[in-house]
């Protein structure tokens, strides 16, 4: 177990590094501060508060996704700090050669200066007028004792605005140094720190191998109870719709059309609704205003025993403690849902499709509520053994789940 969990790590960080390679250094800037972010909550949200009683399965997930998040970081600031020494490169071999370009503007002005001290005296230049052998030659003269003058000013600003040059891209030169030389510090910090996190996760490791047995079977009963809750939700979803259809269809002046099972029949306005809906995808809100995904969308090997597979129906969410579900789009309660623990599920109805908001405490809206995107469906509970505030949020199209993170926000 444990030479996977180092090629675990390892396969993190070359997908990370693999993610970023090809990003400008701006969206690399973007991505390190989200990913700080990320890291703060993780911190606040998983480990800020003292738990009640000690489960080394969850206090092991806990610590991947810290290190996840941490090794995506490090591969994020050195490819910020490669892009840098380009930048810095580059910027050297501008200022020399700015700086050779200067010196010369410099020594031709010395140069043109030196001559014009010499033939200074108004008289030579009076005389070099007067020994003109005709009008024309004189006025040829004048002209370009004219030219003269205004390429020394030319060339005086010249050197004005190289120096100017010079002096900001010296400036920015010693920027790009001390902002190398800041992300290096800090990923010296993120290494330290990911070193404290990978001893913490080997002792979890070697404690749950220790009891292996123990923890295996209370998982197996975790996944068959969530299962039942899953059979449970998709029964009602599918009760639901066929109790919408039989409604519709009495609605309907033709009671003989044909309706595909475990389908919607949709009013004009739901399908206007739908069709909102679809336009949105990948632009709704979270349906909660602060918290990180631990566990995805879809079939997932668990992390620790190989061999079994986790189904995440949708996204379970970890939030503070005290926050609420909000509700993703504008559409119906179609159901509030009670589960034998006394936790909530709301269902919500756009057009064909279904939002599920579970694991709530306390709900503010009831079945055939008129609903707005963002109003407060829940307040998500909180287990008070493992402090943790999680909301599980499902998207339904009909009873087909959809994975919910190709519809809402990135972040």
């Amino acid at each position: 177990m444990k030479n996977k969990k180092k090629y675990t790590l390892i396969l993190i960080f070359c997908l990370s590094v693999f993610s970023v390679f090809g990003q400008t250094r701006k969206q690399l800037e973007v991505q390190r501060k989200k990913l700080n972010k990320e890291i703060k909550q993780v911190n606040n949200l998983l480990f800020n508060e003292k738990k009640k009683g000690k489960n080394a399965l969850e206090d092991l997930k806990d610590i991947q996704k810290k290190i996840e998040v941490r090794a995506l970081l490090i591969a994020t600031i050195n490819s910020e700090a490669a892009i840098l020494s380009k930048e810095i490169q580059v910027s050297q071999v501008e200022l020399e050669n700015l700086n050779k370009k200067l010196a010369d503007l410099k020594e031709d002005y010395a140069a043109m200066i030196f001559k014009s001290y010499k033939s200074k005296s108004k008289q030579s230049r009076t005389l070099f007028l007067l020994s003109s052998k005709n009008f024309y030659q004189a006025y040829k003269r004048m002209e370009y004792m004219k030219q003269y003058t205004s390429f020394r000013k030319n060339q005086g600003e010249d050197i004005v605005v190289q120096t100017n040059q010079v002096q900001l891209l010296n400036d920015s030169l010693v920027f790009q140094k001390t902002l190398k030389d800041t992300l290096i510090v800090f990923q010296k910090r993120q290494k330290n720190q990911i070193e404290v996190d990978k001893q913490e996760q080997e002792k979890l490791i070697l404690a749950i191998k220790q009891k292996e047995s123990l923890y295996k079977k209370e998982l197996q009963n975790k996944i068959r109870e969530e299962k039942k809750i899953v059979a449970k939700i998709d029964r009602k979803i599918r009760e639901e719709i066929a109790r919408a259809n039989r409604i519709a269809k009495a609605k309907l002046k033709n009671n003989s059309k044909l309706v595909e099972k475990n389908v919607f029949i949709l009013s004009p306005e739901a399908k206007a609704l739908a069709a909102k809906f679809e336009l949105n995808k990948g632009f709704l809100p979270w349906p909660v205003d602060q918290g990180i995904v631990v566990r995805k969308f879809g079939n997932q090997p668990h992390p620790s025993f190989p061999g079994i597979t986790i189904n995440g129906t949708g996204l379970h969410i970890i939030t503070r403690q005290g926050n609420y579900a909000e509700a993703i789009f504008n559409g119906e309660v179609l159901n509030v849902l009670v589960s034998s623990e006394g936790r909530k599920n709301v269902l919500i109805q756009h057009g064909n499709y279904i939002s599920s908001y579970n694991n709530l405490e306390k709900t503010y809206v009831k079945k055939g509520d008129k609903i707005k995107t963002g109003q407060r469906v829940g307040q998500i509970f909180t287990d008070k053994v493992s402090k943790k505030t999680k909301l599980i949020f499902v998207l339904f199209k009909n009873t087909t789940r959809l994975n919910p993170s190709s519809w809402i926000l990135k972040r």
